[in-house]
């Protein structure tokens, strides 16, 4: 009964504490067609300046692919009013820190500062948007700075291609077929001009959204939005976006990937899935949930714990803004084949697809996702690049507060049915993700 009474309470005060994260904000677009977001949060004394821009690595001229990561660390090279090295000197002589991130969808800049360097952190913003310097120095200096990464977090590590392998083998048409990393071969044969256009392309207010949250005074930070931003002339060439279809996968996928870092193969059963603007994307977010997230999660404790089939397992839905792919992967422990890791894994799936969870599992699951919500608005740096992301990729800025709401309202027979829909084996890649034949015979 006391373990009860205190689930209870946990239950209640996850609910109380999900409703008064209500995320407040305001909006306007600059006749430039920069869309603005302001939040504020007197909570600490700190400011967010980030802008997102709708560029990603599906933007990309297949010829030419790796631009829009490249970018991510070329648009810190300098400006026409910062000089060369000197971005990250400014920020941490004031204080501050900031990083840049790119996906196959969009690119995200921020910078976070005491909430006195608010009018700092705008105006480099604005600089980076409206007086990047693109010259053969900079695109020479992080042509290296992108070829040491490749090798350090791709190509010389563990495991480090496997979404690459993965994509490539389950997109035939659209763009999500490489890796934001690219291909060093078409960066090293890119021209100036090249890198030229693509910024004069996409890095345009109309492409962006401008998200400032945190210590702020909305009067001053508008002025000054407008004093920084509103000059910026607005990106000639039409954005709208190319749509590519994939043919439904309707019969099992074989491939296999020779990886030189790695002595254990890796299983990879991977499926497309919708965008992830759609109901079912959240449904399977949950599947993932049931499937891996913990020790006392299906796979988990039947494949690792009980049987001992596998040191490790996991499930999980890498939304995007056109598809998804929905990976479950396994490290199998001993002599287990990947044929029975396969088995054992989709017998778990099957059960998924013709028998309803318990009550039980429902509300943990229920409670797990109350929890996830709290804890992704729980930080101004999170709800900053969830401001943006929602208005970017899903074209509604509120989801910040009403998303959680959807989760809630999925039901167990949904959680059968989308697993039913998308998770069967005619419609999915198979990869053998095995170490490479002169590493197994070392």
């Amino acid at each position: 009964m006391k373990k009860s009474l205190m689930a209870l309470g946990s239950i209640l005060m996850l609910g109380s504490v999900a409703s008064a994260q209500k995320v407040a904000f305001e909006e306007y677009t600059l006749e430039n067609g920069l869309h603005v977001i302001l939040h504020q949060d007197k909570s600490a004394p700190v400011v967010i300046t980030s802008v997102m821009y709708h560029v990603g690595a599906k933007d990309e001229n297949p010829e030419r692919t790796g631009f829009a990561h490249f970018f991510e660390h070329l648009l810190f090279e300098g400006t026409k009013n910062i000089g060369r090295g000197e971005w990250f000197k400014i920020v941490s002589g004031n204080g501050g820190t900031n990083n840049a991130n790119t996906s196959d969808d969009r690119t995200y800049y921020y910078e976070i500062f005491p909430s006195n360097s608010l009018e700092l952190g705008l105006w480099m913003e604005s600089e980076r948007l409206m007086h990047p310097v693109i010259n053969q120095i900079g695109v020479n200096t992080q042509n290296e700075v992108v070829k040491e990464e490749k090798r350090l977090r791709v190509d010389n590590q563990p495991y480090g291609n496997l979404i690459t392998a993965v994509k490539q083998n389950m997109f035939k048409k659209h763009p999500y077929r490489w890796a934001p990393i690219g291909s060093m071969e078409h960066l090293d044969a890119a021209t100036l001009e090249e890198f030229q256009a693509f910024n004069k392309k996409f890095y345009v207010p109309n492409n962006a959204v401008l998200v400032v949250a945190g210590d702020i005074e909305y009067d001053k930070t508008i002025k000054w939005v407008k004093q920084y931003f509103g000059s910026i002339p607005k990106g000639k060439t039409d954005l709208t976006k190319q749509t590519f279809t994939e043919d439904p996968i309707t019969q099992p996928l074989k491939a296999t990937y020779e990886d030189p870092n790695i002595q254990i193969p890796m299983l990879v059963t991977a499926y497309r899935t919708p965008s992830m603007k759609t109901r079912d994307a959240k449904v399977l977010d949950m599947i993932s949930s049931i499937l891996s997230d913990g020790k006392s999660s299906r796979l988990y404790k039947k494949i690792v714990d009980q049987k001992k089939m596998a040191l490790e397992i996991g499930a999980f839905n890498y939304s995007q803004e056109d598809y998804g792919v929905y990976f479950i992967y396994g490290l199998p422990m001993g002599d287990t084949s990947l044929d029975a890791l396969t088995k054992e894994i989709d017998e778990e799936v099957t059960k998924l697809q013709t028998e309803l969870i318990s009550e039980k599992d429902f509300q943990k699951l229920q409670n797990k996702f109350e929890n996830q919500y709290v804890n992704s608005n729980s930080s101004v740096e999170g709800i900053a690049e969830n401001l943006a992301t929602y208005y970017m990729l899903y074209g509604d800025i509120n989801l910040i507060n009403t998303e959680i709401e959807i989760y809630r309202s999925i039901t167990r027979e949904e959680i059968r049915d989308v697993a039913k829909k998308y998770l069967n084996p005619n419609q999915r890649l198979i990869l053998d993700y095995v170490p490479a034949k002169d590493k197994a015979q070392n």
